[in-house]
């Protein structure tokens, strides 16, 4: 792979996790790792790395902060995640894919030539939080505290690429998160499984 050009990357790590009673999401654990930690190796190469979401563990020199109003939603906390950026590129990411790699992030940063680049899933629905970005494009976006809170509404006025990554037959999909009980469930067996 080439190298590649300077970039940040901001993880949102927050929200109620209703449908998980209420756990903390980012430390549920998958293939013996937190989902956090995974998603933060697939970025080990970003500077700064920028947790979103409330107080939790995260590894030496990854920035925590928090959104304003805590809980105030993904355009709030992108708005945090992205005051310390001084990057000219960022990828922004959900704390819960525990099957994304640094190859997939590698690929986002390649494909951006635009405002933005986001991962289209298998179903051709848009990723909002698996793509990357020109940070001053998506600064100015969610600048606004009194504008839409809705992240597809911010960013439409965007000229945004979107890529739907091959995915190899046996093996899961990059996109796939945890938000219910039966995901979680799926992704550990998984992730424990042999491949294939």
């Amino acid at each position: 792979m080439d190298p590649l050009p300077p970039y940040a990357a901001v993880v949102l790590a927050g929200g109620r996790a209703e449908r998980l009673g209420g756990q903390a999401k980012p430390q549920l654990r998958v293939g013996g790792r937190t989902l956090l930690a995974t998603v933060l190796d697939a970025v080990a190469g970003a500077r700064p790395r920028v947790v979103v979401g409330p107080a939790q563990e995260v590894p030496e020199g990854v920035l925590l902060t928090r959104e304003a109003p805590p809980g105030g939603g993904p355009v709030a906390a992108l708005r945090a995640g992205l005051e310390p950026v001084d990057a000219p590129t960022v990828v922004v990411l959900a704390a819960d894919l525990p099957f994304l790699t640094a190859g997939l992030v590698w690929e986002l940063l390649r494909r951006l030539r635009r405002d933005g680049v986001l991962v289209v899933d298998g179903t051709g629905r848009d990723q909002f939080l698996l793509g990357a970005w020109r940070t001053g494009a998506l600064r100015a976006a969610v600048a606004d505290p009194a504008g839409p809170r809705a992240l597809h509404r911010v960013v439409s006025a965007l000229d945004v690429d979107r890529w739907s990554p091959p995915v190899e037959p046996g093996r899961p999909a990059p996109w796939l998160d945890c938000d219910t009980p039966e995901e979680l469930a799926r992704a550990r067996a998984v992730a424990g499984g042999p491949p294939g």
